[in-house]
């Protein structure tokens, strides 16, 4: 549908794309990642045509409809956010489209569809223009950026979406859990070059981490990296636990030796020998703003080397309750008890003030030269540090005012790193870092012995770094979810009435509808059940075959000279290869029926 011929693209001096060559066709999910400021954004625009390239062709299909989300929009202020978003359609019409009415109770179920578009938040401006975009068929969906400004239930919901949309589909996001859930291919931009990797953001992690291996790069630091968040994949993210187990032979060649991303009994006794026993104790705790009661007879504990995650729909109260945690904000009643040795630094979302004038390398070193991190076996320089959070080279000696937002961002991290806390509050920690950074920072929290409190919309971040997960549903109760992020998802569809707007102008539907709805339920379900026994049972076949392939591998190495075996056990092997083939796919069919 759209080709992009030998395009290059520069900006002054600096070369983002350097003689590229690509194409998308029909039905094709990419999602795009690379480093701030490598050239992403700019493959959007002039995929888009939004951008001239300096030279090089871009080809569009005739009559192609194309729908692109930029990362500013162009509504128009004086017009209601309901007339931005769907025109002059009535509201009995949209009200009557299940997708229409969808989108806007998932989008914009918050936000009043009277008020002004120029009165609107920058994050619901966000969300109306990406509502609006959503309503249009278009054979090929341009996306930069779609999950700011979405909470998690948003981002499950926009991902469902997509993938059931017909239609090409370009995003740019940093949201890892986004692309693995919706891509088939993923495009890294780097170096002026974009390199193709077939699947989601997990094969891309396992893809690059074998061509490494394979071209035997220097760069150590990037391949244990690569490792390391393999193997945390490889170990049961729950939103890969339906990948394929006879695809991931070459992952676990490549991790066997590859430690648990923490180790948690040694990173408790650092910890514990920081912080002591007890780290924050919350007893009966109530309190109400007016009318409303944000936390009723809570009771909650936090010990040392205690990683949690906290989630809740916006407004249910988390910022409320980490102030009372940390001592912010007193309860009406009720006891917060603090260990006397707690140290807390807080990420917020919002951006420090800082000096532009200065250069990075001075303002850190001016904080602190050395820096101790636990469980590192020693100091690190202000310039190792800074080289490690991506500042090398000339970024050393840059000066903070020219610096974008993803590095100032990665500067404000490293220097509340810089003051040695015990306890770090995150609050949504995700916001403008690329995902080559959001790794690093995985890294650095697997080795760091304290207490850290995760706040986020980043679902992979969320359940990489948490070991916990807590939620608040508006309930004023805070409760510990075993199941994570996936028992939240479903509480939220079952336990809480959704926000609509929609849904209020459309009568219930009758009684027989939703016993028809429960019968085809039960059906689904049986169904399912019935493919995931069919999955148990080839996934058992796959084992016992490879056991024989390893077995006339062993007898070929033996008979290495005796020819006429030899073409005996080629035969077999042979066989045994057609009956892999034959099992793979029907593991794929079966897996499509199990999901």
């Amino acid at each position: 549908m759209v080709n992009l011929e030998a395009v290059s693209k520069g900006f002054g001096t600096r070369v983002l794309l350097d003689s590229v060559s690509l194409g998308i066709g029909r039905g094709e999910r990419v999602g795009v990642v690379g480093r701030n400021g490598d050239g992403k954004s700019t493959l959007l625009q002039l995929l888009a045509r939004q951008a001239e390239p300096d030279s090089g062709r871009i080809t569009h299909n005739r009559d192609l409809r194309l729908g692109y989300l930029g990362q500013s929009d162009d509504l128009d202020p004086d017009q209601t956010v309901l007339h931005a978003v769907l025109g002059d359609v009535e509201t009995y019409t949209w009200a009557a489209d299940p997708r229409a009415r969808s989108v806007m109770e998932h989008l914009l179920g918050e936000v009043d569809h009277q008020a002004l578009v120029g009165s609107l938040s920058g994050g619901e401006r966000r969300r109306a223009s990406l509502a609006r975009l959503l309503l249009i068929e278009v054979d090929l969906l341009i996306l930069d950026e779609p999950t700011n400004h979405l909470d998690i239930e948003a981002v499950s919901w926009l991902a469902a979406h997509v993938v059931d949309r017909a239609g090409a589909l370009i995003v740019v996001t940093h949201d890892r859990w986004f692309l693995d859930a919706v891509c088939t291919e993923t495009w890294e931009v780097q170096g002026g070059s974009v390199t193709s990797y077939d699947g989601g953001y997990a094969a891309y992690v396992l893809a690059k981490a074998e061509r490494t291996r394979s071209a035997q790069v220097s760069e150590e630091k990037r391949q244990n990296l690569l490792r390391k968040e393999l193997a945390w994949l490889r170990r049961g993210a729950p939103a890969r636990t339906s990948k394929p187990k006879f695809r991931i032979d070459a992952a676990n060649a490549l991790i066997e030796n590859e430690p648990p991303p923490r180790d948690k009994l040694a990173l408790s006794q650092l910890a514990t020998s920081r912080l002591g026993k007890d780290v924050f104790d919350v007893e009966d705790v109530s309190l109400s703003f007016g009318e409303r009661k944000m936390l009723d007879h809570v009771t909650f504990r936090l010990g040392p080397a205690d990683r949690i995650g906290l989630l809740g729909p916006n407004g249910a109260g988390k910022t409320t309750f980490l102030k009372v945690l940390t001592g912010q904000l007193p309860p009406d009643r009720g006891v917060v008890k603090q260990g006397k040795t707690v140290r807390i630094a807080n990420l917020s979302q919002t951006l420090e003030e800082i000096d532009g004038s200065v250069t990075v390398l001075d303002h850190i070193t001016a904080i602190r030269r050395t820096a101790a991190l636990a469980g590192r076996g020693g100091e690190l320089t202000s310039s190792q540090l800074l080289e490690r959070f991506g500042f090398t080279g000339d970024k050393l000696t840059t000066r903070i005012s020219d610096l974008s937002g993803g590095e100032r961002r990665r500067l404000q991290l490293l220097r509340v790193l810089l003051d040695e806390p015990n306890v770090l509050i995150l609050d949504e920690p995700t916001n403008d870092l690329d995902v080559e950074t959001l790794t690093v920072l995985e890294d650095f929290l697997d080795s760091w012995p304290g207490v850290v409190v995760t706040v986020t919309h980043d679902r992979y971040f969320l359940e990489r770094v948490s070991d916990m997960v807590y939620a608040i549903m508006g309930d004023a109760h805070v409760r510990h979810l075993p199941r994570g992020v996936e028992q939240y998802l479903d509480e939220l569809e079952s336990g809480i009435p959704r926000r609509t707007t929609a849904n209020a102008l459309s009568p219930a539907a009758p009684g027989p509808i939703d016993s028809a709805a429960e019968n085809n339920a039960v059906v689904d379900a049986a169904a399912a059940r019935a493919a995931k026994k069919e999955l148990n049972r080839i996934e058992r076949q796959l084992a016992k075959l490879t056991e024989a392939e390893a077995k006339l591998h062993d007898q070929i190495a033996t008979h290495a000279s005796d020819y006429e075996r030899l073409a005996e056990l080629d035969t077999e092997l042979r066989k045994l290869t057609d009956e892999r083939g034959e099992l793979e796919t029907a593991w794929f069919e079966a897996a499509e029926r199990a999901e």
